[in-house]
């Protein structure tokens, strides 16, 4: 066991790929058309928030004017012809009027409270319908992907797209796209407001507008760089969790604790950065706004009041001789200018600098959802590279397989070479012009065989050999570069994927169960496995009886990876998933090499009843567990260097017989051996 050493040099941390740092724009139109198609089947619900929010902006702003006719018209001396149309149409009694302005204002409170209730429930329910639709939409694009895709992108960074990427969307649903509307219409009824009453004082409240974009300005651009740091340490927060939450056993029992904890520190510390530069941002960004909107209601007050106490002072008729630059100042600042616009225009101007924040802040939003969106629709428009065919054709349901000078490599060709190994042989490449074919790390290289209906065949081989390729190749995970594979008679990529590999069931060297019950798991949603089948299953695989001893039988719930089980019991149960679905062909690759002795008996007992009516292939490095095979399939750096069955293989005394000397140079089993050797009952540890 390595010792844990505290001296070790710290290393950068992966860096996520380099769409996790997208920071994309505020706003781009070929992403914000596709997005709002998601809201197409929901328009009716958004025509009403919008009509909401278009009514709400309006009762919003008129409470500060319904202040202003209140002290202009009963608590002032204003001039009647300087009184609005609703003034006018007021109570003459003091006490009455003042009760029906006090009722218009509830009445636009309350009419504000249920127009806000409306639109945020409405958009809310929205967006938590567009989140599920879309990570709907994301989950069965992931289901259609081929292997290759998952070879290339870690959980982590797809984990990332369905969660992180979606809730920026939902965020600027419910609160960006009409959220923006609304602080837009708020501030143009503000204008237009404060400009009737006196468009200098207006003027003078919009004067520091240009001094707070130019601020807005530098804080766009400082929280952007913090939020695309944010972005990228958050999707590789995801990953390095993801990855190391998985492995933790390898982590512990290798002393890594500390290494792995300093590796998660650099990570979660540059996510703490980059929020920590965006909280002060934040935090000297409102300040300043909110200085120079005081500044703005300070330059108000002072003016606004100038003129009020002229209005009250000055008098064209009077006797006085005034300067002209009183009459100036005087026709400049509005001579109507009372002290119910000075009380509305300082609730006005408190009112209209908060939009200009939220619109900062709706800012964000959209940026983050733009790079969301962006990144979502490249996995989105991401095609499977495998693809079920227009017209496929069925096969003969025969269970033979097949393969015809099949040449297989994992790395990615591009076209001009897909095409070119499409009509050429890469095997009969001439060396000297094509001496690029040879460059390539070839899987398979010109393997020929036949596996006919019926017959258990066993591939066997050292690692990196290509036996387990050779099953992926059969059930078409991968597409093979020159050459064919045949199932059923048909060439796998004219057949349908679904039918193809509803003909197959796999056991896996590592079992994988998922959270459920043990029931679950062996139907894996197949509803027409009856429970009789079920259990029929579960006993020809061994299994049964231990599975009737625990509490609550085939119902008993299994955790995340069937974390209760024990290896031996997990693999019983994908051998009962696999004999459950009546498959036509089984494949068993090296189902046997993680399991116990005992467990093992029991899975070669039930080998002969899971093969029998069905075609088999068998990969093991325990050749104990193919001697019986029909036929052996010896392969070496990717070819097919021999076959035969047991006797003839080890008679020719050639790789075979090297892989048997290894392993059984003293004995070799009888065809009864496995007969008389008892079971043990399962154990649940």
């Amino acid at each position: 066991m390595a010792d844990q050493q505290t001296s070790e040099k710290k290393e950068p941390a992966k860096k996520p790929p380099q769409d996790d740092e997208v920071m994309g724009k505020a706003y781009d139109g070929r992403l914000m058309r596709r997005l709002l198609t998601y809201l197409n089947p929901y328009k009716l619900q958004v025509a009403l928030s919008a009509v909401s929010i278009l009514i709400k902006a309006g009762t919003d702003v008129m409470g500060p004017f319904l202040v202003k006719i209140g002290v202009d018209t009963f608590m002032s001396d204003t001039p009647p012809a300087h009184l609005s149309w609703l003034a006018r149409h007021l109570s003459s009694d003091r006490w009455t009027g003042i009760t029906q302005l006090a009722l218009l204002y509830f009445g636009a409170l309350l009419l504000t409270f249920v127009l806000e209730f409306v639109q945020t429930y409405l958009m809310q329910w929205t967006g938590q319908k567009i989140m599920f639709d879309l990570r709907s939409q994301i989950f069965r694009h992931l289901q259609r992907m081929s292997p290759s895709f998952f070879d290339h992108n870690p959980v982590g960074r797809l984990v990332t797209r369905v969660t992180s990427d979606v809730d920026a969307l939902n965020e600027m649903f419910t609160s960006g796209v009409l959220a923006i509307f609304e602080d837009i219409f708020v501030l143009a009824f503000i204008v237009i407001i404060m400009l009737r009453m006196s468009w200098p004082l207006a003027l003078l409240t919009i004067s520091v507008i240009p001094a707070i974009l130019y601020v807005t300005r530098i804080f766009r651009r400082h929280v952007r760089d913090s939020y695309r740091r944010q972005r990228s340490a958050t999707a590789r927060i995801n990953s390095f969790t993801q990855e190391y939450v998985s492995g933790m056993a390898i982590v512990q029992l290798f002393n890594r604790e500390r290494r792995a904890f300093n590796d998660f520190s650099q990570v979660n510390a540059e996510n703490k950065k980059a929020w920590s530069d965006a909280i002060f941002a934040y935090a000297l960004y409102y300040p300043i706004v909110e200085l120079l909107s005081s500044t703005a209601i300070a330059l108000v007050i002072w003016r606004g009041g100038t003129a009020v106490f002229n209005a009250a002072t000055l008098h064209w008729l009077s006797p006085h001789t005034y300067l002209a630059w009183d009459i100036v100042r005087h026709s400049l600042m509005g001579n109507t200018v009372t002290i119910g616009i000075l009380i509305a225009f300082i609730q006005y101007a408190q009112r209209f600098f908060r939009p200009i924040q939220d619109l900062s802040e709706k800012y964000n939003i959209l940026q983050a959802a733009m790079a969301a969106s962006e990144r979502i629709f490249k996995l989105l428009d991401t095609q499977s590279e495998i693809l079920s065919p227009a017209h496929p054709t069925a096969g003969d349901n025969s269970g033979r397989i097949e393969f015809r000078n099949v040449w297989f490599t994992y790395q990615k060709l591009t076209p001009e070479q897909q095409a070119y190994f499409a009509t050429h042989d890469p095997g009969a490449a001439d060396t000297a012009s094509d001496a690029w074919v040879h460059d390539i790390e070839w899987i398979l290289r010109g393997v020929s065989f036949t596996i006919e209906p019926d017959e258990t065949a066993a591939i066997v081989g050292h690692t990196g050999a290509g036996k387990t390729t050779i099953t992926a190749l059969m059930m078409r995970f991968y597409d093979i570069q020159h050459g064919q594979v045949l199932v059923d008679g048909v060439d796998v990529r004219q057949q349908d994927l679904n039918t193809l590999r509803r003909r197959f069931g796999v056991v896996l060297q590592d079992p994988f169960l998922f959270t459920g019950t043990i029931a679950d798991n062996v139907r894996l949603g197949s509803t027409w496995i009856t429970d009789e089948a079920l259990e029929k299953a579960c006993d020809e695989v061994n299994v049964g009886d231990f599975i009737r001893t625990l509490p609550q039988q085939f119902n008993e719930p299994v955790r995340e990876r069937g974390a209760t089980l024990s290896t031996g019991q997990k693999q019983l149960i994908s051998f009962a998933r696999a004999l459950a679905h009546a498959p036509r062909i089984l494949i068993l690759d090296e189902a046997t090499s993680s399991v116990d002795t005992d467990t093992e008996l029991r899975v070669r007992l039930a080998l002969s009843r899971m093969i029998t009516g069905r075609t088999s292939i068998l990969i093991a490095h325990r050749l104990s567990t193919i001697q019986r095979a029909d036929t052996i399939l010896v392969m070496h750096k990717g070819q097919l260097r021999e076959r035969g069955t047991h006797q003839q293989l080890l008679s020719q005394r050639g790789l075979y017989w090297k892989l048997y000397e290894l392993q059984y140079k003293d004995q070799e089993l009888g065809s009864g051996a496995d007969a008389g050797v008892p079971l043990q009952p399962l154990s649940a540890d």
